[in-house]
């Protein structure tokens, strides 16, 4: 298969971009964003979270004890289903980008259940996800609770401004730790405090050209010290 950088100054340099890219990382740091811009730049299927489409993330917000085993119940249930449509394809023909990875589902799923709603959450897990295939490179981006706070503010979805800083703090810390012990696919973890992909060109270009080389392993990239 022949890939072609259609971004303005992104060269290949002979190397081949990896045919399964998910991207992970808290709210409102920029995931769905840098999977419509690799798509757009490697002509990637996308796999999308569609967020909106969970009929009881905006209840979630309101009350998050009440809603929180039906919220996780239909992501996992998307998801999975997403992975499924994946395998039924063949992923060594098409290129895709997910901006979401199915091994993070429960990451929320422990942050925010009960014990007896997370044996229930897990039991269907452990059903819904088998053979899930890996990515060939997972591209984790980090940033502070401030800067959540402001891109959650800025997008500005209505029941998303009911998320409070130890949430997102919260989320953050599960995050960290879950990534701490991710060996599952090369890992690329990127500071994305000052990266702004979407109207700083040369930020967006430098993390591709990064990211080309990575065939294995754990990776920082951190636009700040390039």
């Amino acid at each position: 298969m022949i890939y072609e950088a259609v971004g303005a100054g992104i060269d290949l340099k002979g190397r081949t971009p990896p045919l399964f890219v998910a991207i992970e990382g808290p709210i409102g740091v920029g995931k769905t964003t840098l999977a419509k811009q690799l798509a757009n730049t490697f002509n990637y299927q996308m796999l999308l979270e569609n967020a909106a489409e969970n009929p009881f993330l905006e209840r979630f917000y309101q009350n998050q004890k009440n809603a929180a085993l039906a919220t996780q119940l239909f992501f996992l249930f998307q998801r999975s289903q997403q992975i499924q449509d994946l395998r039924q394809g063949d992923i060594f023909e098409t290129v895709r980008v997910a901006d979401f990875l199915i091994n993070k589902d429960r990451l929320f799923a422990k942050l925010t259940l009960e014990d007896d709603e997370y044996k229930l959450y897990d039991k269907v897990y452990q059903q819904l996800t088998i053979d899930a295939p890996k990515p060939d490179l997972v591209i984790y981006l980090q940033a502070s609770v401030d800067v959540l706070t402001e891109r959650i503010q800025t997008r500005g979805i209505d029941y998303e401004q009911r998320i409070s800083a130890d949430y997102l703090k919260s989320i953050n810390e599960a995050y960290s730790e879950f990534f701490l012990y991710y060996d599952d696919a090369p890992l690329l973890i990127v500071n994305a405090d000052e990266l702004d992909a979407v109207n700083r060109r040369e930020d967006y270009e430098q993390l591709v050209d990064y990211m080309l080389n990575i065939r294995s392993g754990r990776h920082y990239f951190n636009p700040t010290i390039l």
